[in-house]
């Protein structure tokens, strides 16, 4: 293949990360602890919950079935024209999912992080061993397992936009969105026993992992332009694996991708391999990755889904919600510490979550409504999100003082 040059890769992500079109797509991909519900401390096997899986055949809506290094399983929708379509389909696999575990005493569960046991690498694939690899040279050992094997999350899949204009608002209100989303779904305060005195120890754990591949790509003095913006984070951050001609995984191979095009080596392929190895909480992949949602209790999970795609598809909504957002769009370190104890984070919220609720109907989705309107009369409306609950449930109340470990 032929050898990348900068030139290259402003185009390519231009042309494949930043491929704009008419916005309407959704997808969505629910990650989940698989716990024994009669031993909740105990590690369940990842091969026991592959075969019980198999076992049971593919979902019916199209889901894709694939599982994290710490055995989290992760159900990615298939991208869906709507809301309504897509909350039938995913919701059906997850049942599917749950019957499947159900005769063996297994459960999903909903938490930003294990809450209970400690971090247990199940994976096998050598990716994952190399990525290992690379955050303990890079002195981040702890978190780095921490995040591969005790984090899960909601992500939301929206397309990028209409043309480049859309594209470039879209991209500001979903950075933009962050802080209120982190803080809004917060659902992680506990890890392995001990509160951690974070909110959201998910968002704590990925900000403290690796600045240079899971902070922000938009952050105050950043270039506006979106393709720009995500080619100088790509270029300049680190190579954390590469996978060589004869087969071979080499981790850490201690250059950015800016320094290996200089050497002259990389090309197209190992440039989206690259852009796979980068964690921002904003991540564009030819849509809008949304990255930054703890995973929830299990009725909750479509949330976050209808809230982040009425605010961000529908024109009345994201008038609403950018000037929400705005002003606490910098507050990514108060929404993982404070969640909606925070008053800013809660008015934003509170002004986000009401413009969603208008939105829905407009959507196609009012089926929704009564389950987005819970949560908001549950949590929202009270300057609270689940982390609350979780926390008064903790039989430890002092926070470890060695997290994350």
């Amino acid at each position: 293949m032929t050898r990348l040059t900068v030139d290259g890769v402003y185009q390519h992500i231009r042309g494949v990360c930043f491929k704009t079109g008419p916005p309407g797509t959704v997808g969505a991909e629910t990650e989940w602890f698989v716990v024994d519900a009669g031993d909740p401390a105990a590690h369940v096997p990842r091969e026991l919950v592959r075969g019980l899986v198999e076992a049971a055949g593919p979902p019916s809506g199209g889901s894709m079935v694939t599982y994290e290094p710490g055995g989290q399983l992760e159900l990615s929708s298939a991208p869906f024209r709507g809301l309504r379509r897509l909350h039938r389909a995913l919701k059906a696999d997850i049942e599917h999912i749950e019957g499947a575990l159900e005769p063996a005493g297994l459960a999903l569960a909903g938490h930003g992080v294990d809450p209970v046991r400690r971090p247990r690498f199940q994976a096998d694939h050598p990716r994952y061993q190399c990525m290992r690899d690379y955050y303990v040279s890079g002195g981040f050992e702890d978190v780095g397992l921490a995040m591969m094997c005790s984090t899960a999350s909601v992500q939301v899949c929206l397309d990028i936009g209409a043309d480049a204009a859309d594209a470039a608002r879209r991209w500001r209100l979903a950075h933009a969105l962050g802080p209120v989303l982190v803080a809004a779904f917060a659902n992680s305060p506990v890890h392995c026993g001990r509160r951690t005195g974070l909110r959201s120890s998910r968002q704590g754990i990925w900000t403290e992992l690796d600045p240079c591949r899971t902070l922000p790509v938009l952050r105050k003095g950043a270039d506006a332009d979106p393709a720009e913006a995500w080619t100088r984070y790509a270029l300049d951050a680190q190579v954390m694996l590469v996978h060589t001609a004869e087969g071979e995984w080499v981790s850490a191979p201690g250059l950015s991708f800016r320094e290996w095009i200089d050497k002259g080596e990389p090309d197209e392929q190992d440039l989206d391999y690259h852009l796979s190895t980068l964690f921002p909480p904003v991540r564009p992949r030819g849509w809008l990755e949304l990255r930054m949602i703890d995973a929830l209790p299990g009725p909750y999970w479509p949330v976050p889904v209808a809230v982040a795609t009425a605010l961000l598809d529908d024109p009345g909504a994201s008038r609403a919600a950018e000037a929400a957002a705005e002003p606490v769009a910098h507050l990514w370190t108060e929404a993982a510490r404070c969640g909606l104890a925070d008053p800013a984070l809660a008015a934003a919220a509170r002004a986000c979550f009401r413009a969603a609720l208008d939105a829905l109907p407009r959507l196609g989705a009012p089926g929704l409504v009564p389950l987005v309107e819970e949560y908001t009369v549950r949590y929202v409306e009270r300057g609270r999100s689940p982390a609350d609950d979780a926390a008064s449930r903790s039989p430890m109340s002092e926070e470890d003082p060695a997290w994350p470990r």
